[in-house]
């Protein structure tokens, strides 16, 4: 039996999914890896399928939590890592995640995110300096890409329901208590330009509406916004690191438009396609 079981959703992802792949392979241990292809129309699949002890799942049917919860069905291992086809895990990441969710009562853990701005405007830039420092990165970060659930954690929920905000809801189904930071790093690759940000954050916060107005049919759990409160923080940010004032005012109208956007339109799918 593997010591841990990888579910990656994959949607059309086939310029990206092979570094995902890459890393794990490299770790050496011992895991169960399943990629869920949901309704790609490139070659995800395929790629995916040149790696050995790789398991392909192929779904008809588009959407993450289908994804999700068809990878988890086929699935034999715990814990379960739940695992975007676009991150990359750094050394040492998987094998503290997989021995903190077996050897302790930690329900849930993530290893720490670095935001990889190459080549990203300075706007951009300066987002993810104050974003990076807000409550939500910095006190049990569960989300942005990489999550892992012990066997008594992934017990608390009948199936990943049908919300964009698969990561919030995981994060907001688990105290602070429950949930960890371990050793390690995970690679997200920022947005490029001011107007590929605002689409990405635009998704999130058309995500996090949702799982809020949904919040009747999901486990008991507060899955209320916290815009207002990370607003708040941002005056002990800047107070702290008075050099990031600019971003600052950068971050709160990127939030703000976003969030206007997202009331707007409620159907499109904004995936940052500047980092593909």
């Amino acid at each position: 039996m593997s010591s841990a079981s990888i579910i990656i959703p994959a949607y059309n992802e086939g310029k990206v999914i092979g570094r995902c792949l890459d890393a794990l392979v490299s770790t050496g241990i011992d895991t169960e890896i399943v990629v869920a292809v949901n309704g790609s129309t490139d070659n995800t699949a395929e790629i995916a399928r040149s790696y050995n002890n790789v398991r392909v799942v192929d779904i008809a049917m588009p959407g993450k939590a289908n994804a999700l919860n068809e990878g988890d069905r086929v699935a034999q291992a715990f814990p379960r890592i739940f695992l975007d086809a676009d991150i990359v895990l750094g050394p040492g990441a998987l094998a503290a995640m997989v021995e903190t969710l077996t050897t302790s009562h930690t329900r849930v853990a993530a290893p720490q995110v670095r935001f990889n701005s190459a080549g990203a405007s300075w706007a951009v830039k300066q987002y993810y300096e104050v974003y990076q420092r807000t409550p939500y990165v910095t006190q049990g970060l569960i989300g942005l890409g990489v999550y892992g659930l012990s066997r008594a954690a992934r017990s608390r929920f009948r199936q990943f329901p049908a919300l964009q905000a698969d990561d919030l809801f995981i994060q907001r189904l688990f105290a602070p208590a429950e949930r960890i930071t371990t050793a390690g790093w995970f690679e997200v690759q920022t947005p490029r330009t001011l107007k590929d940000l605002v689409r990405v954050r635009t998704r999130v916060a058309r995500g996090n509406a949702v799982l809020a107005a949904s919040s009747h049919t999901l486990p008991a759990a507060d899955y209320s916004p916290t815009t207002t409160s990370t607003f708040r923080s941002l005056g002990d940010i800047v107070r702290h690191a008075p050099h990031l004032a600019p971003g600052a005012a950068i971050y709160t109208s990127v939030v703000t438009a976003a969030r206007i956007r997202a009331r707007r339109s409620s159907t499109a799918w904004h995936r940052d396609e500047s980092t593909r």
